[in-house]
């Protein structure tokens, strides 16, 4: 039987010493609700867990001197669903954090474990990418940022270097008449795994849609952002062939596999059809129509 150490630093500096040094033998404790069901199954055998929510900076939440947001990569859902001013901001991105799991998994799970733990599937990611968060990462080499999007490099993977720790989420700040929302469609009513995500941030001014985001889940190796969807959106009043041909975007970006959720071309059409509807509601929050 493998021996278990369990490390709960206090600093960061801390923290990647110890999983930097412990190598692939390692595993970061964010929430824990993906780690420790992975544990049980057999999936991992680490050797040692180094937990970070006793760091004051992974779980905190601020808002930036420019009016926007960073988010501790440990921050629970419920945490953040709490939060006086967040859900104002980005609703969008709050239901796609409180779509992990149930409540109570909610009072453990994080945006920055979701990421890390590389689904296709998980469903804060499209809503963080359609948000155009930056992550903070920090490792042996010091710190760097990252581009959401750039996180993932596949099922189960990322792009972090060794010893490197995910750190915060920064959101930038929202001008006038923008919002966002997220939308995922599953096969049963609640707890289950996205067959698609999609998630948008518009900026709408005088009725025309200014700036425009797409995030996209659950239909290739990684979430994609979908930059032809966000160009046919803006400069557009959201008219039906506008939307028409952002829907085409998402359907031709798809790249997914057939599964017991759902088939390839199923999930290719579902993600024209998400993508219209959650426009409409991202519009309707930006607007206050």
């Amino acid at each position: 039987m493998t021996e278990l150490r369990y490390l709960a630093p206090d600093t960061l500096d801390e923290a990647i010493g110890a999983f930097a040094k412990a190598g692939s033998a390692a595993r970061i404790l964010a929430g824990g609700t993906d780690l420790l069901v992975q544990m049980r199954s057999g999936v991992l055998r680490p050797g040692v867990i180094v937990d970070i929510k006793k760091i004051p900076e992974m779980t905190a939440i601020e808002q930036t001197a420019d009016g926007g947001f960073r988010i501790g990569a440990a921050v629970s859902g419920m945490a953040l669903a709490e939060h006086k001013t967040f859900g104002k901001a980005w609703p969008g991105v709050l239901e796609a954090v409180n779509l992990i799991g149930s409540k109570q998994v909610q009072g453990r799970a994080s945006a920055g474990g979701n990421l890390c733990n590389g689904s296709p599937a998980g469903d804060s990611v499209p809503a963080m990418v359609a948000a155009g968060a930056v992550v903070t990462v920090q490792g042996p080499d010091g710190r760097r940022e990252m581009k959401v999007e750039d996180v993932p490099a596949g099922p189960g993977r990322t792009n972090l270097k060794p010893g490197e720790i995910l750190v915060s989420f920064t959101l930038p700040p929202r001008p006038p008449g923008s919002s966002d929302a997220y939308l995922r469609m599953i096969p049963r009513t609640e707890m289950d795994i996205a067959v698609v995500g999609v998630g948008v941030s518009l900026t709408i001014k005088d009725g025309t849609v200014t700036a425009a985001r797409v995030g996209l889940g659950a239909v290739a190796p990684t979430v994609l952002l979908v930059e032809d969807a966000a160009e046919a959106l803006i400069g557009s009043k959201l008219d039906d062939a506008a939307l028409a041909k952002a829907a085409a975007a998402c359907s031709a970006a798809c790249r997914p596999i057939d599964d017991k959720r759902g088939t390839i071309a199923y999930r290719t059409r579902v993600a024209g059809v998400l993508l219209k509807r959650t426009a409409a509601i991202a519009a309707k929050r930006a607007t206050g129509k």
